[in-house]
């Protein structure tokens, strides 16, 4: 009843539903945070009404890529984009706060772009310390949900996260940024400005751990999926991997989706998830192997795609996006994926967990870039 009664108090205050959703959202995050300091369970109501309030002031006062503004001609190139990302643990938290930075920093007219970062209601509180750097870089703390039967298979949480950002960017921002937290940018995204005719930008999955190689019969597992997606031959086309080079089935990376967000691709994506998961064969298939298990969220993609958009409706990015730096020492790769030269964003997966000695040495590119990734990810 309070929530309601909230939301019903700022779209008052607002006269803007959207806006007032965005405002509870940010007070719900303080209002976790601050939970332990309320004494009189029964002073609950005027406690919460005072956050409310200020939060209301607050956002007068925040910097100005977070406040809504009529945007100039110059300013539409900046606020075309959303980022958004979603993390559960403190190390993806960091991870995020790492991203904020290099979009702050080398995004170019990006820079003051709006970023969001996804988090389940319980992880919230727990990691004030470091929500605080990020609203300092104009991070917008954001709540999720994922159905409690999902949450057994990995990565389901960012899954339905994503649809929720596109929800929330739809009428706002012309294209929705979803990256995964262990990303870099490292210079002006220009391509995630999509020509008009383009609803979706897309890098392949780096590697041919679990897809299917196009014109070759598919695996029971992925046989499965066409069937329960309904995916049949005339939806699928080719794409090449960029760490082993295999020719592959249409599959797409989940780590870095550019969408329009009226086209419904990452709802879709959610929904086409729960139908997967919810298949006693495929949950079967997941439990005695792990791999399908790891990657069943992200062939749910490829469902949500293939359905709602012609591949006259996509473009593939170069591989100067989602660069998967140092793969080759985690994975087997044909290239060493060493150099950051012409390098728009950048992907590290694990691999700062146990770096190998003397890695900024190793790197190719700009000294400048490579001192700022040393800083931040792992000393030799």
């Amino acid at each position: 009843p309070e929530y309601e009664r909230a939301t019903l108090f700022y779209c008052k205050l607002c006269g803007d539903r959207d806006r007032a959703d965005d405002l509870l959202q940010d007070a719900m995050v303080k209002a976790m945070t601050k939970f332990s300091a309320l004494r009189d369970n029964d002073s609950f109501r005027p406690w919460l009404y005072r956050i409310l309030i200020s939060t209301f002031r607050d956002s007068f006062k925040r910097p100005w890529w977070q406040r809504r503004v009529s945007l100039t001609p110059e300013m539409k190139a900046e606020h075309a984009v959303t980022f958004a990302v979603y993390a559960e643990s403190a190390e993806e938290l960091q991870h995020v706060r790492y991203l904020a930075e290099s979009i702050r920093e080398f995004a170019g007219r990006f820079r003051e772009a709006p970023i969001w970062v996804y988090m389940p209601e319980s992880f919230t509180a727990k990691n004030v310390h470091v929500t605080s750097k990020l609203d300092a870089l104009g991070v917008e703390i954001r709540i999720s949900y994922a159905p409690e039967e999902s949450q057994r298979f990995y990565y389901a949480g960012k899954t339905f996260a994503s649809g929720m950002a596109e929800t929330a960017a739809e009428g706002k921002s012309t294209v929705l940024v979803w990256l995964d937290e262990d990303t870099i940018v490292l210079r002006e995204p220009a391509d995630f400005l999509m020509s008009d005719s383009i609803h979706f930008a897309y890098r392949p999955v780096m590697h041919n751990r679990s897809g299917t190689l196009y014109g070759q019969p598919p695996n029971k597992f992925w046989s499965r999926i066409y069937d329960r997606l309904a995916i049949d031959d005339s939806l699928l086309f080719p794409m090449v991997t960029p760490a082993d080079q295999q020719t592959i089935n249409a599959y797409f990376n989940a780590g870095l989706l550019v969408v329009r967000p009226e086209r419904g691709i990452l709802r879709a994506w959610a929904a086409d998830f729960k139908v997967l998961y919810e298949d006693s064969v495929l949950a079967k298939m997941c439990d005695d192997d792990i791999t399908n298990k790891i990657f069943l969220h992200q062939t749910a993609l490829v469902g949500a795609v293939l359905h709602r958009l012609g591949k006259d409706e996509m473009v593939e990015l170069s591989l100067r996006y989602n660069y998967p730096i140092f793969f080759h020492q985690q994975y087997e790769a044909a290239s060493e994926f060493e150099s950051i030269e012409d390098v728009v964003t950048l992907r590290y997966d694990l691999y700062f967990r146990n770096p190998a000695p003397q890695w900024a040495a190793k790197l190719k590119g700009d000294p400048h870039k490579i001192a700022w990734l040393k800083k931040r990810l792992g000393m030799d």
